[in-house]
């Protein structure tokens, strides 16, 4: 299963190896990431959220509202799903830089680092949408 999992992810283009054996860093573009079979999580602030706006599939989750790696991970912990990667998406890809590495070490599965983060989908040309309470937006 775990081979499959890799592959998965290796076939969509969403990641090479990087550091630790479950972290991966991608810079797929919105469209793959709005169709690729994975936990899309949105670790920013919820005013980058509202200012910024948010992918539709994301889950909306602050990282830094947790004094723990394990903290946040148990907040998470009803959306898991066994062997599906977890992708991790912020403002420019500083946050997940960090987070990518700190939840692959807790987790059996892949943590994808989305590298640029919301910024660089949006340089790309791609329109973020407003979020949404269903998403997790608690000021929405």
């Amino acid at each position: 299963m775990r081979f499959l999992t890799l592959a998965f992810v290796a076939l969509l283009g969403l990641g090479s190896p990087a550091l630790a054996q479950q972290h991966y860093v991608a810079q797929p573009s919105a469209a793959e990431l709005e169709n690729a079979d994975v936990l899309l999580v949105d670790i920013r602030r919820p005013e980058e959220w509202a200012q910024t706006g948010v992918l539709p599939n994301a889950h909306l989750l602050t990282y830094e509202a947790f004094a723990t790696p394990q903290e946040f991970l148990a907040a998470l912990a009803p959306q898991l799903e066994e062997g599906r990667p977890v992708a991790l998406i912020c403002r420019t890809g500083n946050r997940t830089n960090i987070a990518a590495r700190e939840l692959a070490t807790l987790l059996d599965q892949p943590v994808i680092d989305i590298q640029g983060g919301i910024f660089r989908l949006m340089r790309d040309g791609y329109q973020p949408k407003a979020p949404t309470r269903e998403q997790g937006c608690v000021t929405c």
